[in-house]
């Protein structure tokens, strides 16, 4: 799966402008409690395997421009309730009847202590466009984060949207999807270099290690987001399964390897607009 803050972004973007009457209001008010049966970085994972819960507060200037804050609190084997951090989000997004583009500026502010694997994220800004049809939408999306040093990533999945309207004003909004997620990694790669040598002297052998950074797959996933709207109210449930990819592992490192395995997890929502 994305990030935790990721989640939040895209359930807000995917479903907003579909969620929402066809109004367009100066100033709206959003307030939820959301929750992650296993937090998760693209499938890796801490060793406490941690859940978590935040509440989540938005405010929408015309349906298209976006604020929200998230403090985030972590359980697990050591702590329950943790605070471990806020995340702060300001973004833009349009809609049509063919196109639903995105844009978002996400600056987290964890604290040091934090056992996320995403801890170390000092910010984040990404860009998505999904291409709306009958049969299946298309989406691309790419980003930049910022920690120590820059990092790129970006996305391709499939979509199929599924609307249905009742009698009493609400609705219900299926979406089974499959995403693969992309981005650059970094870690050392040691080998052992031949040095020298001449005729029958032996040369000397040298361990050498490189610093590597690599665009590939970070992990797969697919998902089934189910939303129920009414009357101002949503109710959101996203079981979902990740499968991730290039995991970076050092031999008797394990502290400084990567922790993932294939995982289903579920997130959990519940929405009041104003």
């Amino acid at each position: 799966m994305k990030p935790l803050l990721l989640w939040a972004i895209a359930l807000l973007c995917r479903f907003s402008s579909l969620a929402q009457n066809d109004s367009v209001h100066r100033l709206s008010f959003k307030l939820s409690l959301n929750y992650h049966s296993h937090l998760n970085y693209y499938g890796r994972t801490d060793s406490l395997k941690s859940t978590g819960f935040f509440p989540l507060a938005e405010l929408w200037i015309r349906n298209k421009f976006y604020v929200n804050a998230a403090p985030v609190f972590v359980s697990n084997a050591r702590q329950t309730m943790a605070y471990a951090g806020t995340v702060a989000t300001a973004g833009y997004l349009r809609s049509s009847e063919k196109w639903l583009t995105g844009l978002y500026f996400t600056r987290p502010f964890y604290k040091a202590t934090s056992p996320l694997v995403q801890a170390t994220l000092k910010g984040q800004a990404g860009v998505s466009v999904t291409r709306l049809q009958k049969l299946v939408n298309l989406n691309i999306g790419g980003d930049v984060k910022f920690s120590e040093q820059t990092d790129w990533g970006a996305s391709a999945g499939l979509d199929h949207l599924i609307r249905i309207d009742n009698r009493d004003r609400s609705a219900w909004i299926v979406d089974p999807s499959f995403y693969t997620y992309f981005g650059t990694q970094r870690f050392a790669h040691s080998y052992t270099q031949k040095q020298g040598g001449l005729l029958f002297l032996p040369g000397r052998e040298d361990q050498v290690t490189e610093q590597v950074r690599r665009f590939s797959v970070l992990s797969y996933e697919v998902a089934v987001p189910i939303i129920f709207v009414k009357n101002g109210w949503q109710l959101a449930a996203s079981p979902a399964y990740t499968i991730p990819q290039h995991l970076v592992t050092y031999a008797d490192r394990p502290e400084l390897s990567e922790q993932g395995s294939n995982l289903f997890y579920i997130s959990l929502s519940v929405k009041r607009s104003f």
